[in-house]
């Protein structure tokens, strides 16, 4: 099976893509990135970064809660969805926070506020600390700031296989195939709509998109990660859901610990896509921490 036929075809895949008007394709470096801009160009700017295995659409329902009055930058992360990637050495964490850099600074953007979710937490704060000047604030969303359970046999075997281009392509038969993909939603514990779900059954049967998501595993440390959140000077917004099955809210927890001007807020439900499942919600916060540096929010039911 060639690269090309591996990735993700603009033309098929994304003939019916959420907001498809607003992207564009920007090349920097050795990358060619899908990004999407919506909202006033003279707006404060709102970098979203999406996690491991999902792409910029998974910011759609909150798009227009949030464009009226922001400037968003919704990228697909290097070897997700249309972006491309050259190996792991662009999916590692670091590689990704200076790949967007370079992205940022070739098209002359500064972010007000980076957003995260899952690990694009973590990339959100990496990113914050090699920016000048620094974004004002940078929240997390369910952000994956420990180490996977079992870390020790799953990276090896994460790492084996990216090696192997068939097993991307195996698990993208299986999708196709078997309940797979409705599966792995619903281990999320979210509740997303049919064409939010839909998006993501066609990512996961796509091989391209799977080694992204493989080699972002394999690539991932987080060795440094707690140091560099002990020295961020910027206010951290960590927003959780306790009933998240993928990364327990015990990540911003510990987060919260170490970020001098960490603000935490917890939800009892909303899942691992709680972004997703309850924009509305999110939004809130996230506005009510646009409103000024130290506003504090306070968690709803």
């Amino acid at each position: 099976m060639s690269a090309a036929s591996c990735r993700l075809d603009w033309e098929t895949e994304g003939h019916s893509w959420p907001y498809r008007q607003h992207s564009q394709f920007v090349t920097s470096g050795r990358l060619t990135w899908h990004l999407q801009f919506h909202g006033p160009a003279d707006a404060p700017l709102i970098l979203l970064l999406h996690g491991t295995g999902a792409s910029g659409h998974s910011w759609q329902r909150l798009v227009p809660l949030l464009a009226e009055r922001y400037r968003l930058m919704i990228p697909d992360l290097p070897g997700h969805g249309f972006t491309t990637a050259r190996g792991r050495t662009d999916l590692s964490l670091d590689g990704m926070a200076m790949t967007l850099r370079a992205l940022l600074d070739q098209l002359g953007l500064v972010p007000d506020t980076v957003i995260g979710h899952s690990a694009g937490g973590p990339i959100a704060i990496v990113l914050s600390g090699m920016l000048d000047p620094p974004p004002r604030r940078v929240v997390g969303i369910n952000g994956a700031y420990l180490p996977i359970r079992g870390n020790r046999i799953f990276s090896p075997l994460a790492k084996a296989l990216f090696a192997n281009p068939l097993s991307a392509a195996a698990f993208a038969l299986l999708t196709r195939a078997t309940p797979l993909a409705g599966n792995l939603l619903a281990s999320t514990g979210s509740r997303i709509d049919r064409e939010s779900a839909d998006i993501y059954r066609r990512l996961m049967r796509m091989p391209g998109h799977v080694q992204g998501a493989l080699g972002m595993m394999a690539a991932w440390d987080l060795g440094a990660l707690d140091d560099r959140m002990r020295k961020l000077d910027m206010p951290l917004i960590l927003i959780a859901a306790r009933d998240d099955p993928m990364v327990p809210d015990s990540n911003s927890r510990h987060a919260a610990t170490l970020a001098p001007r960490a603000q935490l807020i917890l939800t009892e439900h909303g899942g691992h896509l709680l972004h997703e499942s309850e924009p509305a919600q999110v939004c809130g916060w996230i506005e009510q921490t646009m409103a000024g540096p130290d506003t504090k929010a306070e968690a709803r039911p």
